[in-house]
């Protein structure tokens, strides 16, 4: 059983790490993404949906959840509690936030919900004794 666990504890730190740098990652390209939906030259608009805003609106909602997550991102490379914490909360918004942007870019937002999943079951997982190990 305390190999299963090492093991699993091994994995989850391995991807917790790869979970902080894609985080910094995904917080740039949902910047970039946000600039791309403010400028409203990039995306087309479809039939109307519950949960529709502005594309202005939703750069921006993208350009700060962006900019959030890559300081989480570059925090969480610390290992802190608080950042594991944080992180798991923004990725937690970041789910929500993608959700209702899959009418706007499905393809994207489901790899964004994929990853975000990815990265609350690392933090969740890891169990550090002291930073990484």
């Amino acid at each position: 059983m305390s190999d299963q666990l090492s093991h699993k504890q091994h994995v989850a730190a391995g991807t917790s790490i790869g979970a902080a740098v894609l985080f910094v990652t995904v917080g740039i390209l949902q910047v970039l993404q946000g600039i791309a939906a403010v400028a409203d030259e990039v995306f087309a608009v479809g039939a109307d949906y519950t949960y529709e805003f502005d594309l202005t609106v939703w750069g921006w909602i993208h350009i700060v959840l962006g900019v959030l997550i890559a300081l989480v991102g570059v925090a969480l490379l610390g290992g802190g509690i608080w950042a594991r914490t944080l992180a798991v909360v923004i990725a937690g918004l970041s789910v929500v936030v993608n959700f209702l942007w899959l009418p706007y870019h499905p393809g994207w937002a489901s790899v964004i919900i994929a990853i975000d999943v990815v990265v609350i079951w690392a933090i969740w997982t890891w169990i550090p004794s002291s930073g990484w190990e």
